[in-house]
């Protein structure tokens, strides 16, 4: 299956205030990543082309980065994800930025297929949504704060109990 999703938000912010707070994913002062919500994104060389690392079930290595502006991840596992997802900042204006996250990838597997339509799209596209959020909430004084759909609900409450992927014994 292949599978192309995109998120983007303008944030009403020059790029260079924005990249500051892009320079942060991954490390102890993640400003962008909702880590009080979803498993923290870590790397085993910190944020550098080929590190290694992910957030939850979902691994990937790190095979472009440019600093303040774009970082770019070869999907890992789970198995039959194969292709990147990346997430970069363009400008739009002097006075406004826009975030963007793209995910282009194929499910070589059955599985693989169930497993991303089903379950890993609802939840990645709340964790980008609240993201987005977090580079917004930054800016401004009236927070967003997140809201989940009833089956994104659904499924956290579900893999808290159980983790996912995890084998019937």
């Amino acid at each position: 299956m292949q599978v192309v999703n995109v998120h983007k938000r303008k944030i009403k912010q020059p790029i260079e205030n924005v990249s500051v707070l892009f320079n942060t994913i991954a490390t102890n002062k993640d400003a962008i990543w909702p880590v009080k919500n979803w498993p923290a994104i870590r790397f085993n060389e910190g944020v550098k082309v080929k590190s290694k690392g992910g957030h939850g079930i979902i691994k990937y290595t790190i095979i472009a980065f440019e600093e303040g502006k774009s970082i770019t991840f070869k999907f890992t596992k789970p198995d039959g994800f194969i292709g990147i997802h990346q997430l970069f900042l363009e400008i739009v204006s002097e006075k406004e930025t826009e975030i963007i996250h793209e995910i282009r990838m194929h499910t070589s597997t059955f599985r693989a297929s169930i497993l991303w339509f089903f379950v890993i799209k609802w939840l990645h596209d709340a964790l980008i949504e609240e993201a987005f959020d977090n580079v917004e909430n930054h800016f401004m004084e009236v927070k967003k704060i997140p809201r989940y759909n009833i089956w994104v609900q659904f499924l956290r409450n579900r893999y808290k109990r159980k983790p996912l992927l995890t084998k019937q014994v």
